[in-house]
């Protein structure tokens, strides 16, 4: 029988956490009511349901109830937060929306799509490490900035940015400050008071739920429109029926990861010293992109010099799964637009493979994934 190969593409998705699998099965059929037709006790079971799960996706990232929006996933809330506050805007209102040059797709092509004859876009650069210089933010925001959209963590890079002082800075001028978090939901605490966000979007199987479900954090007061109308479903501001065991898996994973981040934090830093150690043994010229203390605990982004990724990928295909940057822009052979952002040349871009880490993650599958790492390194 072949071996399973090893899973180092966590950033990508996550497996699907037992307990949130337990929680779902009823909801399949024996609880199969629409949460929306309540007036019978199969949808009233099914709302209840829905009710508690609403409660643990805000509850993991420190919210009220009320201003969580169930979403499709993370594209879909980063859509919203952003199409949304647009939609809302009046001729001669604020016109100005910032990002940063290493944003997710879900948001940097959006923010792309928006710019019009109302709403001008400013696009930030960072530096050699992807960490955005707050003294340029600063730059440009003024009066008639209406929203900054900055991810918490990269989905390629892991590098960090520190969003209570970004939201200082926004606040300051009146603009609203939304975070992709996606990838740092189950690697560091979500607290949206903490981060003083006014919208965040998180998707459930980056965080050991399902695929297909995701939420929006919108703050009260934040007056946001609807992309998706015809029910008035989520307070008006997402139409549609929920898909009631994927929110149910949502729920239960958040509820895990608020349970069992501080473990699973500490060992995905104890794995990921333990491998950059080992490939640093193998190579020392082995090059790591991005920061290497302000990062997403089981992020690395590396290269082998003169060992091109696509090839290292290639002759891993039945032995370790691994990806070459982001899953949503893998399929695409143009250098990675966040490495460039970085500065970093095309030659070096090449050579970069982004290792995952997570909670399944075993100190066996490191060590042999290292024997593995050593062995193609030595037949190149």
């Amino acid at each position: 029988m072949t071996p399973v190969p090893i899973y180092f593409d966590y950033q990508a998705t996550t497996p699907l956490d037992p307990m949130a699998r337990k929680a779902m099965e009823p909801y399949w059929d024996t609880h199969f009511g629409n949460p929306h037709a309540i007036d019978h006790r199969y949808g009233i079971d099914a709302a209840q349901a829905i009710r508690h799960a609403r409660a643990e996706v805000a509850c993991f990232m420190n919210a009220d109830d009320d201003t969580i929006v169930l979403t499709s996933g993370a594209t879909e809330s980063c859509n919203l937060a952003l199409r949304g506050v647009v939609a809302k805007v009046l001729p001669g209102g604020r016109d100005q929306i910032i990002t940063v040059a290493t944003e997710h797709p879900a948001v940097f092509e959006t923010v792309q799509q928006l710019a019009g004859p109302m709403i001008k876009i400013n696009i930030l650069p960072v530096g050699p490490t992807g960490q955005l210089d707050l003294d340029r933010l600063d730059d440009v925001l003024d009066d008639r900035t209406l929203l900054v959209s900055v991810m918490a963590a990269n989905n390629e890079i892991g590098t960090l940015h520190p969003l209570s002082e970004i939201a200082a800075r926004c606040h300051r001028v009146g603009a609203l400050l939304h975070t992709d978090a996606t990838q740092a939901a189950g690697r560091i605490p979500i607290d949206v008071e903490a981060w003083d966000v006014d919208l965040l979007s998180i998707s459930a199987h980056k965080m050991y739920g399902p695929k297909g479900v995701g939420a929006l954090f919108v703050r009260e007061g934040v007056d946001l429109a609807p992309m998706i109308t015809g029910g008035g479903q989520e307070r008006n501001r997402r139409s549609g029926t929920l898909a009631t065991p994927l929110v149910i898996g949502f729920g239960a994973a958040c509820t895990v990861v608020r349970e069992t981040l501080p473990t699973d934090r500490r060992h995905l830093d104890h794995l990921t010293a333990r491998l950059l150690r080992a490939l640093t043994d193998i190579c020392p010229e082995l090059e790591l992109f991005g920061e290497l203390t302000h990062r997403l605990p089981g992020n690395l982004n590396i290269g082998f010099p003169g060992l091109p990724a696509l090839q290292v990928v290639h002759c891993l295909t039945d032995r370790i799964a691994i990806a070459t940057g982001s899953a949503c822009s893998s399929v695409r052979s143009a250098p990675s637009r966040v490495l460039s952002a970085l500065g970093v040349d095309s030659d070096r871009a090449a050579t970069a493979l982004r290792i995952s880490l997570g909670r399944f993650t075993t100190e066996n599958e490191i060590d042999r994934a290292v024997g593995i790492f050593a062995e193609i390194t030595a037949s190149s």
